[in-house]
């Protein structure tokens, strides 16, 4: 059964990045225990500065040295403690690698990965574009690895993940993304998809911010096309949530996939893995950004050049299903 979503409402804006913080100075105040490391991109003024303010002696700041601090972050949690690790993403998935990979899914310990700025959010052009983390992240054992669609969703990961074994990375984009649920009273856990539009003819799998815009493109489908394509939120990328693959394969025997990442090893390719070793014979087609460095620009341009926005997704599905014009 689809959730109740913000379906019909285009700028209903959330920030994930300010949300995470105001989560975490919550949990503080119920008395959960708990510390943060985080390095130079924590303004004072966000919600992450406030708590850095209020609870000095839990916060670690290391400055630019992004290595240094996925690392710390390791030695703390083999000393007990949950460790809530925020990084700017591009610097978190390319000059921490080692580091995550030896230290934090090795050990196998409690540190949550707050990787900002994911996707073309980050503003600092196609060498700050974080568009391969995830292709790194899927190859690594004992790692899990979070993608929430909103602020409101970020803030129930942040909460769940107090309770949750082993180490993670959940991925959040620079901020101002619309909201996709309408209140936070629909059910969330790690490892299980959520439906957010229900439909016959064609499945959109997405992750991250590209579910809203699968939405809406799916409301473009049925509008104009008559066509009724299923939305899939696939919150957590790693691992997938195979049951809901199966069915969706099953019942509408079309999948695309909508990620901003790179069109290799993120989310596309992870499904349509699992989906061919199952026998899937549907069609299939993946959205993402091409094996090239993004171009310089506007988000919303850079979505719209390579068919991330609504209109985008809509002429692939039209495509899939023999229905371009």
């Amino acid at each position: 059964m689809a959730v109740k979503t913000t379906f019909d409402f285009d700028q209903m804006l959330s920030n994930a990045r300010e949300a995470y913080g105001e989560e975490l100075m919550r949990m503080a105040d119920e008395g959960l225990d708990f510390v943060f490391t985080y390095t130079d991109n924590v303004a004072p003024s966000s919600s992450a500065g406030k708590f850095v303010k209020k609870y000095p002696d839990r916060c670690f700041n290391f400055g630019i040295a992004e290595p240094n601090q996925v690392a710390a972050s390791c030695g703390m949690a083999l000393a007990g403690e949950i460790v809530f690790a925020q990084v700017f993403g591009p610097f978190l998935s390319l000059r921490s690698a080692d580091q995550i990979h030896t230290d934090i899914a090795y050990n196998d310990v409690n540190v949550r990965l707050i990787g900002t700025h994911a996707g073309v959010t980050a503003g600092g052009g196609p060498t700050h574009n974080c568009i391969a983390d995830l292709a790194l992240y899927h190859a690594i054992p004992n790692l899990t690895v979070v993608v929430p669609a909103d602020a409101g969703q970020c803030c129930k990961a942040i909460r769940r993940s107090m309770t949750y074994h082993g180490p993670m990375v959940i991925r959040i984009d620079r901020g101002g993304s619309p909201n996709v649920y309408a209140d936070d009273s629909y059910d969330f856990e790690i490892g299980k998809a959520i439906e957010t539009v229900p439909g016959d003819d064609i499945t959109l799998i997405s992750t991250g911010s590209s579910v809203y815009w699968s939405m809406m493109a799916a409301k473009k489908l049925r509008e104009e096309h008559g066509i009724s394509a299923r939305v899939i939120d696939m919150h957590t990328v790693k691992p997938l949530d195979t049951e809901m693959l199966f069915k969706c394969a099953r019942e509408t025997g079309n999948i695309i996939t909508v990620e901003e990442h790179s069109i290799n090893g993120g989310l596309g390719g992870t499904v349509a893995e699992y989906l061919l070793e199952e026998g899937f014979c549907g069609k299939f087609k993946r959205v993402g950004l091409p094996d090239e460095f993004a171009l310089l620009g506007d988000m919303d341009k850079v979505y719209s050049r390579y068919g991330l926005d609504p209109e985008g997704i809509a002429r692939t599905a039209l495509k899939l299903l023999g229905r371009a014009q």
